[in-house]
């Protein structure tokens, strides 16, 4: 396949001129034939429609030892296939950077232009008269023309497309002129053209798909991928484009949620559109039409391979799918590597894997459709947390669903008080059912049993971990009670995760503690006991101020416990204080002391249930809080900030603990750390 390339950039177009006359049509401004006093160049020169002729010329003589006017106004006879000023505008028109014939600027640019010139004339007179079908006239330049006499005259270059003679037999005193409707290129130029360019004369991989037409919806992916500098790198890589069509098809694969490119928003999806453009591009070869051959090359996408497979007496290439792409065009040059369209975006098997994702259920709508699973459905319901919407959302997530008979199971052992998930309808209560829940979701990850270990340790949404423990063919998953639930139905696929049906409700420490209090726990034991109140624990003992003997003797108190998040955004508001260590001098525990003593009601465990709105409650430090009932339990300080009850009624030995996400200031100590400006 012949084919020819812009010196500066990639394909030179394909030349072919409507002509502006026939063998038999006359033309006003061809010369006469009478005035033969006129040598060739003078001619051309007389002929309004071979001005650009005559100015390529005149460039191609600006190069040191270069004469052809001089040459053409000489003595001899010549033959000189004369082409049309439009002739001329069509092979500018498919060189990029080549605007006009001024744009020969270099030596080099010059030569090139003398050897196109050289390549129409014959160093002997041949009128229309004496050519002959299939004959071969060798030129100035030293390639030969070929000579078609099928139904007109017609020229044969090292391209794909002809010359015709528009008018013929142009009589000049040194020889003959033949108006011609296209630039002769011989092989010489075309493989000058095809050569690799320097860096700077060719456009980067990314400039090339930026300017095509057909590449449009290519440019925006690789833009949203993040690649556009990738490809505009050293390489060299080699690209199988997709054109427009090509990703336009892959969109209705995917359905009414995928319109256009700007529908892939989440990260998850950009990430998959980032794979399918990286298993495009061969990193580190230069691989052109000649180099084709049956093989499979590794892909810039780790680990995933194209197959180049042989089509008749061409190419196609298969990817994971059954659907072969094939290659429209070929050996697009560029400064870092070449590029080929391709009429078919080609898939990895994550893409393919994600297509199918789209024809399943998520884990919301898999759970709803299960009816053994319909209490599991409710309590995501009654938790009235967002999780149906959470457990709905792309996700991906690994879910351990109960059975509905391992949630009866669990209020069975909770007592008459609850009877059904509905009786979980306090604030506290629900706080507690999303604890539970979300003790039973893995969030990030779709994991399937096969990727399950023995003694693995797995984090889940609720913050604790859950234990896997692998037997004879067996999947059990280790709560903090002493009870293991079993995997009864793995790894049922969703199209954002993975649910492994289980028969027993996972509780974490934290909810056991809340359910079973152990008489033996007494507050700062069972503070302990929590991985998230292990800053109040610290806090206690770093007050030094007899504070743990005090909250483990006998009380009763109650006890409103800071969360671990809740130290650490009041340390950031205090100047100097990173840490609590940092409270180290006398004055500074003693400050200490007096924020903690005001999180502690004496001689008193007050429940939730006990409270009444606006309720005044004195606290050890001296100073009262504020109990606000509402959607929830709050309670008021001596801020503008409420603090919310996040776990109610934690019982222990000696009083009761309410977890609270926010660390409660009196006055005294706003005093201190704020004092009041005289």
């Amino acid at each position: 396949m012949k084919k020819l390339y812009s010196w500066k950039s990639i394909v030179l177009s394909t030349i072919l001129f409507v002509g502006l006359w026939s063998c038999s049509d006359t033309n006003d401004d061809a010369p006469e034939v009478e005035a033969l006093q006129k040598n060739i160049v003078e001619t051309a020169q007389a002929t309004d429609a071979l001005s650009s002729l005559v100015a390529a010329l005149a460039k191609a003589d600006e190069r040191e030892g270069t004469d052809l006017i001089g040459t053409l106004s000489g003595e001899g006879l010549f033959t000189v296939f004369a082409p049309t000023n439009d002739a001329f505008a069509a092979l500018l028109g498919g060189l990029e950077g080549f605007d006009s014939l001024e744009d020969f600027e270099s030596d080099q640019e010059k030569a090139l232009l003398a050897n196109i010139l050289t390549y129409h004339v014959v160093g002997a007179k041949a009128l229309s008269t004496d050519l002959s079908d299939g004959q071969r006239l060798t030129t100035v330049q030293g390639e030969d023309v070929g000579i078609d006499l099928d139904g007109s005259v017609f020229l044969e270059d090292a391209t794909d497309e002809n010359a015709q003679v528009a008018q013929a037999d142009v009589m000049a005193s040194n020889g003959v002129v033949h108006v011609i409707d296209k630039v002769l290129v011989p092989q010489a130029v075309l493989d000058a053209l095809n050569a690799e360019m320097p860096s700077e004369d060719l456009q980067t991989l990314t400039e090339i798909v930026v300017e095509a037409e057909v590449l449009s919806v290519l440019e925006a992916a690789v833009i949203k991928a993040g690649l556009a500098e990738t490809l505009s790198s050293e390489g060299p890589f080699t690209v199988f484009a997709p054109t427009d069509d090509a990703f336009l098809a892959l969109l209705d694969i995917l359905g009414d949620n995928y319109m256009s490119l700007d529908d892939f928003d989440e990260e998850a999806e950009i990430d998959l559109l980032r794979d399918i453009l990286l298993y495009h591009v061969i990193p580190d070869a230069k691989v052109e039409e000649g180099d084709l051959s049956e093989f499979s090359v590794g892909t810039a996408l780790a680990d995933n391979s194209i197959q180049v497979i042989a089509s008749g007496d061409t190419f196609v290439l298969g990817d994971a799918s059954d659907t072969k792409a094939n290659i429209v065009d070929t050996d697009i040059q560029a400064s870092n590597g070449v590029a080929h369209t391709i009429d078919k975006v080609l898939l990895p098997q994550s893409a393919l894997d994600f297509v199918a994702s789209l024809q399943l259920d998520n884990i919301v709508e898999l759970a709803v459709a299960n009816d053994d699973l319909s209490l599991l459905v409710e309590a995501l319901q009654q938790a009235d947390a967002g999780l149906v919407e959470t457990l709905g959302s792309e996700g991906p997530f690994t879910v351990f669903a109960p059975t509905n008979a391992a949630f009866e199971d669990l209020l069975n052992a909770l007592g008459d008080e609850c009877n059904s998930l509905s009786d979980f309808d306090t604030e506290s209560e629900k706080a507690l059912l999303v604890k539970i829940l979300t003790y039973h979701v893995v969030a990030g990850k779709a994991a399937f049993s096969t990727d399950l270990s023995d003694g693995q340790m797995i984090e889940t949404l609720q913050g604790e971990s859950v234990a896997i423990s692998l037997g004879d063919g067996t999947v059990q998953i280790e709560d903090a009670t002493d009870s293991d639930a079993s995997v009864v139905i793995a790894d049922v696929e969703a199209s954002n995760g993975i649910v492994h049906v289980i028969d027993k409700v996972l509780l974490p420490q934290e909810v056991v503690n809340a359910l079973e209090p152990s008489e033996e726990l007494n507050i700062v034991e069972t503070a302990q006991s929590v991985d998230d109140l292990s800053s109040l624990v610290e806090a206690l003992i770093q007050a030094d101020a007899g504070l743990v003997e005090t909250l483990s003797a006998d009380g009763p108190f109650t006890v409103f416990a800071p969360t671990n998040e809740a130290f650490e955004n009041l340390l950031a508001q205090i100047p100097n204080c990173g840490s609590i260590d940092s409270f180290d001098t006398p004055k500074e525990k003693a400050l200490l002391a007096k924020i903690l003593t005001y999180h502690v009601v004496a001689g008193a465990a007050v429940a939730s249930g006990d409270l009444t709105d606006h309720q005044t409650i004195e606290t050890v430090q001296g100073e009262s809080l504020t109990a606000i009932l509402g959607d929830g339990v709050s309670i008021g300080d001596k801020t503008d900030t409420d603090a919310n009850v996040a776990l109610a009624d934690v019982m222990a030995s000696n009083g009761i603990v309410h977890v609270i996400d926010k660390v409660l200031l009196p006055q005294e100590v706003l005093d201190i750390l704020n004092p009041p400006s005289h």
